[in-house]
């Protein structure tokens, strides 16, 4: 059986169709200024007129949403929660939920509710998820306080995990790499991690963020690069 696996971001869209742990085709497209500004939507809709797959799954990782305890219940409170993050259009974005019972953590987040109707529409077995538990998902922590950071096209994720309980979690959205810097020192700051004592693994597009990385080498003695997008292997669509 083959799945359509989609990832949305700021401005960006990559897939992959993939056949178990095979991956048979894949392909990535971001708007910039010389392609038209609903590229996101023609793309989505080129992939989802194929018909060389059964099921999809799909991650967001759009800077709108919400983490909470997983023992909280008052899921219709789910678009207040998300708009102290950020501006939320109840009428245009899909009200979705994720749980990650590993460390006890669920998240809201909105999907646009054009892409979602789009994709139900194929009517084939079809799994959401946040990209941030897709993350923690993968995660094993094993000192007392690890940054475990993730990194898009012009877009980072991270994770602060003290005594192996998660307190603190948070996405930006930046075209640049000394923005992302400045990000993550300052967060470290606000939670008195000092950057000697903490351990700092690095995912995804390490490539296309090499100055982030050898300038974040500069800052901390404990650094780890973990998992490195390539061809047909990207960190959050292909495990």
């Amino acid at each position: 059986m083959q799945k359509l696996s989609l990832l949305f971001t700021k401005d960006g869209l990559q897939w992959h169709i993939s056949k178990g742990k095979n991956v048979l085709q894949e392909a990535s497209f971001f708007v910039t200024e010389e392609t038209s500004p609903n590229l996101i939507e023609e793309k989505l809709d080129e992939i989802l007129m194929k018909n060389d797959y059964q099921e999809i799954s799909v991650f967001s990782a759009l800077n709108h949403f919400s983490l909470m305890p997983e023992t909280f219940a008052e899921h219709e409170l789910g678009y207040k929660l998300i708009s102290y993050n950020a501006p939320v259009d109840e009428e245009n974005e899909e009200l979705m939920f994720s749980m990650n019972k590993k460390f006890g953590i669920q998240f809201y987040y909105t999907f646009p509710k054009k892409f979602y109707q789009k994709i139900k529409s194929k009517k084939l077995a079809t799994k959401f998820n946040f990209s941030g538990e897709k993350l923690l998902s993968a995660i094993h922590v094993r000192n007392n306080k690890e940054i475990h950071i993730n990194l898009y096209h012009h877009q980072v994720e991270f994770f602060a995990f003290e005594n192996k309980k998660v307190i603190l979690y948070n996405n930006l959205d930046a075209d640049s790499e000394v923005d992302f810097l400045y990000f993550i020192m300052f967060s470290l700051s606000k939670i008195n991690f000092s950057t000697t004592e903490t351990y700092f693994y690095i995912y995804g597009e390490t490539a296309e963020n090499e100055t982030f990385i050898s300038e974040l080498k500069k800052f901390v003695k404990n650094l780890k690069l973990i998992s490195e997008n390539s061809a047909k292997k990207n960190f959050v669509l292909s495990y």
